[in-house]
Protein backbone atom coordinates (compact mmCIF):
# COMPACT_ATOMS: atom_id res chain seq x y z
CA UNK A 1 0.00 0.00 0.00
CA UNK A 2 1.19 3.54 -1.12
CA UNK A 3 1.59 6.07 2.03
CA UNK A 4 -0.37 8.98 1.69
CA UNK A 5 1.57 12.27 1.34
CA UNK A 6 0.11 14.37 3.58
CA UNK A 7 0.39 18.53 3.95
CA UNK A 8 -0.82 20.45 7.01
CA UNK A 9 -1.17 23.91 5.58
CA UNK A 10 -0.60 26.64 8.20
CA UNK A 11 -1.64 30.07 7.25
CA UNK A 12 -0.28 32.86 9.70
CA UNK A 13 -0.26 36.14 11.01
CA UNK A 14 1.40 37.58 13.53
CA UNK A 15 1.24 34.59 15.38
CA UNK A 16 4.74 34.56 17.14
CA UNK A 17 3.17 33.80 20.73
CA UNK A 18 1.33 30.88 19.34
CA UNK A 19 3.88 29.67 16.64
CA UNK A 20 6.40 27.34 19.35
CA UNK A 21 3.57 25.30 20.69
CA UNK A 22 2.07 24.93 17.38
CA UNK A 23 5.35 24.05 15.68
CA UNK A 24 5.76 21.47 18.97
CA UNK A 25 2.69 19.62 18.60
CA UNK A 26 1.75 19.43 14.83
CA UNK A 27 5.56 18.13 14.79
CA UNK A 28 4.34 15.89 17.15
CA UNK A 29 1.17 14.33 15.37
CA UNK A 30 2.86 13.87 12.29
CA UNK A 31 6.00 11.68 13.76
CA UNK A 32 3.18 9.24 15.56
CA UNK A 33 1.02 9.08 12.13
CA UNK A 34 4.12 8.24 10.09
CA UNK A 35 5.51 5.68 12.55
CA UNK A 36 1.83 4.14 12.67
CA UNK A 37 2.33 3.92 8.78
CA UNK A 38 -0.80 6.35 8.59
CA UNK A 39 0.65 8.71 6.17
CA UNK A 40 4.18 9.09 4.42
CA UNK A 41 7.53 10.04 6.37
CA UNK A 42 7.83 12.45 3.18
CA UNK A 43 4.58 14.19 4.73
CA UNK A 44 5.03 18.87 5.33
CA UNK A 45 3.87 21.34 7.67
CA UNK A 46 3.33 23.79 5.50
CA UNK A 47 3.03 27.50 7.52
CA UNK A 48 2.34 30.51 5.00
CA UNK A 49 3.26 34.46 6.32
CA UNK A 50 0.93 36.33 5.99
CA UNK A 51 2.97 39.63 5.61
CA UNK A 52 3.10 39.38 9.53
CA UNK A 53 4.87 42.43 11.11
CA UNK A 54 5.77 40.60 14.05
CA UNK A 55 9.34 37.37 13.97
CA UNK A 56 6.77 34.99 12.83
CA UNK A 57 8.44 34.49 9.51
CA UNK A 58 11.59 34.16 11.30
CA UNK A 59 10.33 31.98 14.05
CA UNK A 60 8.97 29.62 10.54
CA UNK A 61 12.76 30.07 9.56
CA UNK A 62 14.54 28.65 12.54
CA UNK A 63 11.90 26.11 12.75
CA UNK A 64 12.32 24.82 9.01
CA UNK A 65 16.10 24.52 9.97
CA UNK A 66 15.28 22.62 12.36
CA UNK A 67 12.87 20.24 11.61
CA UNK A 68 13.05 18.43 8.23
CA UNK A 69 9.22 18.49 8.00
CA UNK A 70 8.59 22.19 8.55
CA UNK A 71 8.23 24.31 5.04
CA UNK A 72 7.35 28.19 4.90
CA UNK A 73 6.20 30.11 2.39
CA UNK A 74 6.39 34.57 2.68
CA UNK A 75 3.90 35.88 0.75
CA UNK A 76 5.11 39.30 -0.13
CA UNK A 77 2.34 41.51 1.64
CA UNK A 78 -0.76 40.96 4.09
CA UNK A 79 -3.34 39.06 1.39
CA UNK A 80 -5.68 38.03 4.47
CA UNK A 81 -6.53 34.75 5.56
CA UNK A 82 -8.25 33.45 2.71
CA UNK A 83 -5.80 33.92 -0.20
CA UNK A 84 -2.93 32.95 2.62
CA UNK A 85 -4.67 29.84 2.84
CA UNK A 86 -5.37 29.58 -0.97
CA UNK A 87 -1.67 30.32 -1.17
CA UNK A 88 -0.85 27.25 0.39
CA UNK A 89 -2.73 24.86 -0.60
CA UNK A 90 -1.83 25.63 -4.20
CA UNK A 91 1.88 25.72 -3.30
CA UNK A 92 1.05 22.08 -1.71
CA UNK A 93 -0.92 20.62 -4.56
CA UNK A 94 1.85 20.19 -6.93
CA UNK A 95 3.67 17.42 -4.05
CA UNK A 96 1.17 16.00 -1.43
CA UNK A 97 -1.46 13.49 -2.42
CA UNK A 98 -4.18 15.61 -0.10
CA UNK A 99 -3.57 18.32 1.86
CA UNK A 100 -5.62 19.74 5.72
CA UNK A 101 -5.71 23.40 6.60
CA UNK A 102 -5.62 24.34 9.48
CA UNK A 103 -5.58 27.61 11.49
CA UNK A 104 -2.19 28.27 13.53
CA UNK A 105 -3.61 28.78 17.14
CA UNK A 106 -4.65 24.91 16.90
CA UNK A 107 -8.21 25.37 18.41
CA UNK A 108 -9.40 22.45 16.39
CA UNK A 109 -8.74 19.66 17.26
CA UNK A 110 -5.21 17.95 15.53
CA UNK A 111 -6.08 14.52 17.40
CA UNK A 112 -8.50 14.00 14.58
CA UNK A 113 -6.32 14.25 11.82
CA UNK A 114 -6.03 10.62 11.76
CA UNK A 115 -9.76 10.60 10.88
CA UNK A 116 -9.05 12.84 7.84
CA UNK A 117 -6.70 10.52 6.58
CA UNK A 118 -9.16 7.44 7.02
CA UNK A 119 -12.01 9.08 5.06
CA UNK A 120 -9.48 10.11 2.53
CA UNK A 121 -8.45 6.47 2.21
CA UNK A 122 -12.16 5.67 1.63
CA UNK A 123 -12.18 7.51 -1.00
CA UNK A 124 -13.23 10.74 0.10
CA UNK A 125 -12.00 13.96 -2.26
CA UNK A 126 -13.29 16.66 0.93
CA UNK A 127 -13.41 16.16 3.98
CA UNK A 128 -14.89 19.01 6.16
CA UNK A 129 -13.90 19.19 10.00
CA UNK A 130 -17.64 20.06 12.24
CA UNK A 131 -17.47 21.53 15.35
CA UNK A 132 -19.93 18.60 17.75
CA UNK A 133 -21.03 21.45 19.64
CA UNK A 134 -20.12 25.58 20.96
CA UNK A 135 -20.36 25.09 24.68
CA UNK A 136 -16.63 26.79 24.65
CA UNK A 137 -18.63 29.57 22.88
CA UNK A 138 -19.55 32.85 24.92
CA UNK A 139 -23.21 33.46 24.24
CA UNK A 140 -23.09 36.21 22.10
CA UNK A 141 -20.08 34.40 20.06
CA UNK A 142 -23.26 31.32 19.47
CA UNK A 143 -25.83 33.32 18.93
CA UNK A 144 -23.61 35.17 16.23
CA UNK A 145 -22.51 32.22 14.85
CA UNK A 146 -25.84 30.57 14.43
CA UNK A 147 -27.29 34.12 12.77
CA UNK A 148 -24.04 33.71 10.47
CA UNK A 149 -25.35 30.46 8.59
CA UNK A 150 -28.90 31.45 8.73
CA UNK A 151 -27.85 34.97 7.05
CA UNK A 152 -26.15 32.78 4.34
CA UNK A 153 -28.79 30.03 3.81
CA UNK A 154 -31.31 32.62 3.09
CA UNK A 155 -29.46 34.34 0.67
CA UNK A 156 -28.46 31.03 -1.29
CA UNK A 157 -25.44 30.79 -0.69
CA UNK A 158 -24.08 26.50 0.23
CA UNK A 159 -22.13 26.38 3.69
CA UNK A 160 -21.09 23.38 5.60
CA UNK A 161 -23.29 23.90 9.44
CA UNK A 162 -20.54 24.84 11.93
CA UNK A 163 -17.69 24.47 9.34
CA UNK A 164 -15.23 27.18 9.58
CA UNK A 165 -11.69 26.67 7.12
CA UNK A 166 -10.27 22.70 9.03
CA UNK A 167 -10.88 20.60 6.23
CA UNK A 168 -9.26 17.93 4.07
CA UNK A 169 -8.85 18.26 0.30
CA UNK A 170 -7.13 16.04 -2.31
CA UNK A 171 -4.65 16.81 -4.89
CA UNK A 172 -8.03 16.35 -7.56
CA UNK A 173 -10.38 18.88 -5.26
CA UNK A 174 -6.96 21.12 -4.91
CA UNK A 175 -6.46 20.76 -8.58
CA UNK A 176 -10.46 21.41 -9.20
CA UNK A 177 -10.07 24.79 -6.70
CA UNK A 178 -7.39 25.74 -8.71
CA UNK A 179 -10.17 26.58 -11.27
CA UNK A 180 -11.88 29.19 -9.49
CA UNK A 181 -10.77 32.49 -10.56
CA UNK A 182 -12.64 34.90 -7.83
CA UNK A 183 -10.21 38.05 -6.90
CA UNK A 184 -12.02 37.80 -3.50
CA UNK A 185 -12.03 34.54 -2.21
CA UNK A 186 -14.75 33.25 0.06
CA UNK A 187 -13.23 29.59 0.60
CA UNK A 188 -16.38 28.62 2.54
CA UNK A 189 -18.41 28.72 0.08
CA UNK A 190 -16.52 28.10 -3.02
CA UNK A 191 -15.08 24.53 -1.58
CA UNK A 192 -18.39 22.43 -1.38
CA UNK A 193 -19.74 24.01 -4.81
CA UNK A 194 -16.58 21.55 -6.20
CA UNK A 195 -18.68 18.26 -5.90
CA UNK A 196 -17.02 15.05 -5.21
CA UNK A 197 -17.01 12.44 -2.42
CA UNK A 198 -17.38 14.24 0.92
CA UNK A 199 -17.53 13.49 4.23
CA UNK A 200 -17.35 15.06 7.62
CA UNK A 201 -15.37 14.74 11.47
CA UNK A 202 -16.70 16.10 13.82
CA UNK A 203 -14.31 17.42 16.90
CA UNK A 204 -14.71 19.62 20.05
CA UNK A 205 -13.28 22.72 19.62
CA UNK A 206 -10.77 24.21 22.18
CA UNK A 207 -9.66 27.50 23.65
CA UNK A 208 -6.79 29.36 22.12
CA UNK A 209 -3.65 28.75 24.16
CA UNK A 210 -1.95 32.10 23.29
CA UNK A 211 -2.18 35.50 21.24
CA UNK A 212 -5.48 37.27 20.45
CA UNK A 213 -8.08 35.90 18.00
CA UNK A 214 -7.61 37.79 14.12
CA UNK A 215 -11.44 37.53 13.53
CA UNK A 216 -12.95 40.10 16.10
CA UNK A 217 -16.71 40.92 15.43
CA UNK A 218 -15.98 43.88 13.20
CA UNK A 219 -14.03 41.51 11.20
CA UNK A 220 -16.53 38.52 11.44
CA UNK A 221 -19.92 40.86 10.00
CA UNK A 222 -17.52 42.03 7.23
CA UNK A 223 -16.73 38.23 6.42
CA UNK A 224 -20.39 37.56 6.52
CA UNK A 225 -20.82 40.36 3.93
CA UNK A 226 -17.78 39.39 1.68
CA UNK A 227 -19.64 35.84 1.88
CA UNK A 228 -22.78 37.15 -0.02
CA UNK A 229 -21.81 39.36 -2.01
CA UNK A 230 -18.42 37.44 -3.12
CA UNK A 231 -16.24 41.33 -2.47
CA UNK A 232 -15.79 44.03 -0.27
CA UNK A 233 -15.70 47.61 -1.97
CA UNK A 234 -15.61 50.11 1.68
CA UNK A 235 -16.57 53.36 -0.56
CA UNK A 236 -19.74 52.19 -1.83
CA UNK A 237 -20.29 50.16 1.66
CA UNK A 238 -20.33 53.31 3.26
CA UNK A 239 -23.09 54.89 1.17
CA UNK A 240 -25.10 51.50 2.10
CA UNK A 241 -24.66 51.92 5.96
CA UNK A 242 -25.66 55.68 4.94
CA UNK A 243 -28.95 54.54 3.57
CA UNK A 244 -29.27 52.29 6.36
CA UNK A 245 -28.82 55.27 9.40
CA UNK A 246 -31.02 57.43 7.12
CA UNK A 247 -34.01 54.47 6.99
CA UNK A 248 -34.13 53.94 10.19
CA UNK A 249 -34.28 57.64 10.92
CA UNK A 250 -36.68 58.13 8.90
CA UNK A 251 -38.84 55.67 10.17
CA UNK A 252 -38.37 57.76 13.72
CA UNK A 253 -39.40 61.13 11.97
CA UNK A 254 -42.56 59.70 10.35
CA UNK A 255 -43.66 58.14 13.85
CA UNK A 256 -43.42 61.57 14.80
CA UNK A 257 -44.74 62.83 12.06
CA UNK A 258 -48.09 61.05 12.34
CA UNK A 259 -48.33 62.04 16.37
CA UNK A 260 -47.32 65.47 15.11
CA UNK A 261 -49.99 65.28 12.93
CA UNK A 262 -52.68 63.68 14.76
CA UNK A 263 -52.21 66.50 17.43
CA UNK A 264 -53.50 68.67 14.78
CA UNK A 265 -49.83 70.76 15.00
CA UNK A 266 -49.13 70.56 10.76
CA UNK A 267 -49.97 72.62 8.00
CA UNK A 268 -51.47 70.16 4.92
CA UNK A 269 -49.44 68.24 3.21
CA UNK A 270 -46.26 68.36 5.53
CA UNK A 271 -46.89 65.19 6.57
CA UNK A 272 -46.87 63.14 3.36
CA UNK A 273 -44.24 65.22 2.37
CA UNK A 274 -41.64 64.79 5.41
CA UNK A 275 -42.77 60.76 4.42
CA UNK A 276 -41.83 60.83 1.02
CA UNK A 277 -38.53 62.33 1.23
CA UNK A 278 -37.30 60.89 4.14
CA UNK A 279 -38.06 57.68 3.86
CA UNK A 280 -37.57 57.35 0.04
CA UNK A 281 -34.50 59.02 0.29
CA UNK A 282 -33.12 56.18 2.29
CA UNK A 283 -34.55 53.57 0.67
CA UNK A 284 -32.88 54.55 -2.74
CA UNK A 285 -29.59 54.90 -0.82
CA UNK A 286 -29.97 52.02 0.53
CA UNK A 287 -30.17 50.16 -2.74
CA UNK A 288 -27.74 52.43 -4.72
CA UNK A 289 -25.36 51.17 -2.11
CA UNK A 290 -26.55 47.38 -2.26
CA UNK A 291 -26.21 47.70 -6.32
CA UNK A 292 -22.72 49.33 -6.04
CA UNK A 293 -21.52 46.41 -3.74
CA UNK A 294 -21.88 44.03 -6.95
CA UNK A 295 -21.13 46.91 -9.69
CA UNK A 296 -17.67 47.05 -7.40
CA UNK A 297 -17.04 43.47 -7.12
CA UNK A 298 -17.56 42.91 -10.87
CA UNK A 299 -15.03 45.47 -11.29
CA UNK A 300 -12.31 44.44 -9.07
CA UNK A 301 -12.91 40.57 -10.65
CA UNK A 302 -12.34 42.44 -14.53
CA UNK A 303 -9.06 43.57 -13.35
CA UNK A 304 -7.52 40.08 -12.85
CA UNK A 305 -4.58 41.04 -10.42
CA UNK A 306 -3.12 38.31 -8.70
CA UNK A 307 -4.51 37.05 -5.50
CA UNK A 308 -0.78 36.72 -3.89
CA UNK A 309 2.56 37.00 -4.44
CA UNK A 310 5.06 34.62 -2.95
CA UNK A 311 8.54 36.11 -1.96
CA UNK A 312 10.05 33.34 -0.57
CA UNK A 313 10.13 29.58 -0.21
CA UNK A 314 11.53 27.61 2.74
CA UNK A 315 12.14 23.84 2.07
Amino acid sequence: MVETVLYVVVPCYNEQEVLGETVKRLTDKLKRMADERRVSPESKILFVDDGSKDKTWELIGAFNACYPSVMGVKLSRNRGHQNALLAGLMTAKEACDCAISIDADLQDDIEVLDQFVEKYDAGCDIVYGVRSSRKTDTGFKRGSAQGFYKLMGLFGVELVYNHADYRLMSRRALEALSEYGEVNLFLRGIVPQIGYKTDTVEYERAERFAGESKYPLKKMLAFAFDGVTSFSVKPIRMVTVAGLLIFVIALIVLIYSLVVNALGNTVAGWTSMVMSVWLLGGLQLMAIGIIGEYVGKTYMESKRRPKYLIEKILK
